[in-house]
């Protein structure tokens, strides 16, 4: 069974940076695509990266250049670093784990965590 725990959230000012990471403490997650959402107040949630289970990754084009999605599978961990970040960018993060990269890209995890919650003040 995967357990998706996220970490790494808070309040930073505009322009600075911030890592998120989501940790599996059920069994290893190697052979999954993970990928991190995230949901503002009002809005539907919305994919901002995806790696498969060979480190191909796709971002959403609106954080393109800033994050950075990466994975260390001994650790069973996924991380989201996060440079030069914008108010836009405030929303409840999530990190889910699925059979295939499309899957995740699409929503259609297997896996999701309880969200850490990301707020850039300006």
């Amino acid at each position: 069974q995967v357990q998706l725990v996220e970490s790494g959230g808070g309040l930073v000012q505009a322009g600075g940076s911030l890592r998120l990471a989501c940790v599996d403490s059920g069994r290893t997650f190697s052979g999954y695509a993970l990928g991190w959402f995230r949901q503002a107040p009002g809005k539907q949630r919305g994919l901002v990266a995806v790696i498969d289970s060979i480190g191909i990754t796709m971002n959403a084009d609106s954080v393109k250049g800033r994050f950075t999605i990466s994975r260390d599978n001994a650790k069973n961990t996924v991380y989201l670093q996060m440079n030069s970040l914008k108010p836009e960018d405030t929303a409840v993060y999530y990190c889910a784990a699925g059979g295939s990269l499309a899957a995740v890209r699409s929503g259609d995890a297997n896996y999701w965590g309880q969200g850490t919650q990301v707020t850039v003040s300006s």
